[in-house]
């Protein structure tokens, strides 16, 4: 497996709507951070659903290095 691309070394704060399902992207690739474009095509990576169960501010993650997709798990702190 090959590894995603660090789209940012820091999290993607989100105003997400209860009820709305946003796809993040896992691969890096998305010219559209942190929501997939469909750049990971001819890859193995795809999108990662995510349904908000309530309005406010979701941290999605930018190292793609996360334990806890799509969220942000402090991860991108160790990358160099």
């Amino acid at each position: 497996m090959s590894e995603a691309v660090v789209a940012s070394k820091t999290p993607f704060g989100v105003e997400a709507e209860e009820g709305k399902t946003y796809f993040w992207c896992s691969c890096g690739r998305s010219g559209n951070q942190p929501f997939c474009d469909g750049s990971h095509k001819d890859t193995e990576f795809r999108p990662v659903p995510y349904k908000a169960k309530e309005s406010g501010t979701v941290y999605f993650c930018g190292c793609k290095q996360t334990q806890n997709q799509p969220r942000c798990d402090g991860t991108h702190r160790n990358i160099d």
